[in-house]
């Protein structure tokens, strides 16, 4: 059963050393991110699934102990899904890298960690399918929930400026904020794709876990200061 559950971001720059001097313009982001990987570990789960949005053939399951890099951004920076090692994993996708990172950053020790990358063009029902079996039996499971909102904030953003983008967001900050599961599982497939908002599959599988498990949702943090929707929200 689910018992808590942490929704970040995932851009790349959320690692200070690939920001470098752009790196103090997310802190409050990062706290907020920390914050929601705190109150996943005061649950006390069994399990801690990562699960973040990874583009054909890198979707798929990742063991504990796998390995993510940043080194195509230039930075000689690795990090481990976990403290063990898992011989012969493939490298983690970006997203999975990331919430990797943020569980080295806050010295994760609460649970046994694995990943989960969902394909971007996922159907929402298959979405809702993963999570509830993520969710399934009796073991305490907590989820890292890794996702961008949409990227056509402003008009320099990675997908220009849309007008559907700010109400988007919105409503999918209502719906993490207040771990509105039906809110989330209502998501436009579509839309999300055209506002290139990397977190609706993400966000479905998480919706799909919840179901029924009576998490109450918080909201830490809502902005979109390079053009792109980041949220940040803690269930539990």
């Amino acid at each position: 059963m689910l018992v808590a559950a942490a929704v970040c971001p995932c851009p790349p720059l959320l690692v200070p050393e690939l920001a470098a001097g752009a790196a103090p313009e997310l802190d409050a982001l990062r706290a907020a991110c920390l914050d929601a990987v705190a109150v996943a570990a005061a649950a006390r789960p069994d399990r801690l699934v990562v699960v973040g949005p990874a583009a054909p053939p890198r979707d798929g399951r990742y063991p504990q102990g796998a390995v993510g890099s940043f080194r195509g951004f230039g930075v000689d920076l690795d990090v481990r899904l976990g403290r063990d090692g898992a011989a012969g994993a493939r490298p983690l996708p970006l997203s999975l890298a990331v919430g990797a990172w943020l569980l080295e950053r806050t010295g994760w020790a609460a649970a046994p960690v694995e990943g989960l990358a969902v394909a971007e063009s996922l159907d929402t029902d298959d979405c809702l399918a993963a999570g509830r079996e993520l969710a399934a039996g009796e073991d305490r499971v907590a989820l890292l929930v890794t996702g961008d909102g949409s990227a056509c904030r402003t008009l320099k953003a990675p997908g220009y400026l849309d007008d559907r983008a700010e109400p988007f967001d919105a409503a999918t900050a209502a719906a993490l904020g207040s771990a509105d599961t039906a809110a989330l599982a209502g998501v436009d497939q579509m839309l999300a794709r055209e506002l290139q908002a990397a977190g609706r599959a993400p966000w479905q599988v998480l919706a799909g876990a919840a179901e029924g498990a009576g998490l109450r949702g918080g909201l830490l943090y809502d902005g979109a200061p390079y053009g792109v929707g980041y949220h940040v929200a803690a269930w539990s």
